[in-house]
């Protein structure tokens, strides 16, 4: 991966009284169903609220707490979120999908069924007069090596070719164990150890290539700072309890909190 972000579109013109929104971390299946089919529909009600004015969509990372396609099964659940980004897809809103550290193994699916776009990197791209770097922000920076073995062990062909002999009944509850080991070692001190490493990572992207804003997630605190005098750094934060979004109107880029 290019740590610079790699390339996606140079240039994304917007609509006149069209507005882009970013979001990341639902954790679509976590803790358990019914505490995640409340989630759920509080972010169908959003996506709702937002689609009169949506240009585009970003998914940025984390939107399912496991994720996995086996030739002929997808894990159930997640009806009316799925259902609602279909409708919206066929509307002609653009929606990007970020593979995030809990849902890495998106593949095809969600893509030939929804439209969706599905990206495995942080991107670079141009919207309007401002340039972005978006991406999940899970293996960015330095440090944290243990992670990087394990994503690089978990993205490796090989290893999802024998997940995928594994029955989903197993394959599913071995997910949810990590998972839930995962979410168990997130410390407060952790996550400010998170905000840190990942703003130095864009500062050190911006001494070389200058972006307008930086959005990431993965941290699952919500972060406005200003990286440089005409940049400024956004972390998304998360929807199990805080329900914030970016909103960009080719102006300006405001952080705010779904109350619906």
């Amino acid at each position: 991966m290019n740590a610079d972000g790699q390339q996606f579109q140079s240039l994304y013109k917007i609509a006149e009284g069209k507005r882009f929104y970013f979001a990341s971390d639902f954790h679509l299946g976590s803790p358990n169903h019914s505490k995640s089919l409340e989630r759920e529909i509080v972010i169908v009600s959003w996506l709702d609220f937002i689609k009169s004015d949506a240009q585009a969509i970003f998914l940025v990372g984390d939107i399912f707490d496991f994720w996995f396609e086996y030739q002929k099964v997808v894990p159930k659940g997640f009806v009316r979120f799925l259902g609602k980004v279909a409708e919206l897809s066929d509307m002609g809103i653009d929606i990007f999908l970020f593979c995030g550290n809990h849902d890495l193994w998106l593949d095809d699916y969600l893509e030939k069924e929804l439209g969706v776009k599905i990206l495995k990197d942080p991107v670079s791209i141009k919207i309007g007069k401002h340039t972005f770097y978006i991406g999940h922000g899970d293996g960015l920076g330095e440090g944290d090596h243990f992670f990087k073995l394990i994503k690089r062990v978990f993205t490796f062909p090989g290893c999802k070719w024998l997940f995928r002999w594994l029955h989903p009944d197993i394959g599913v509850w071995i997910a949810n164990l990590w998972s839930a080991r995962s979410k168990a070692n997130q410390r407060d001190a952790k996550q400010a150890q998170e905000e840190s490493r990942l703003f130095k990572h864009c500062q050190r992207i911006q001494e070389k290539h200058h972006h307008d804003f930086y959005v990431l997630g993965h941290q699952h605190q919500h972060v406005r700072k200003r990286i440089s005098d005409d940049a400024l750094y956004f972390n998304l934060g998360e929807w199990i309890k805080a329900n914030t979004y970016l909103i960009y109107d080719g102006e300006k880029a405001d952080l705010l909190h779904y109350r619906g």
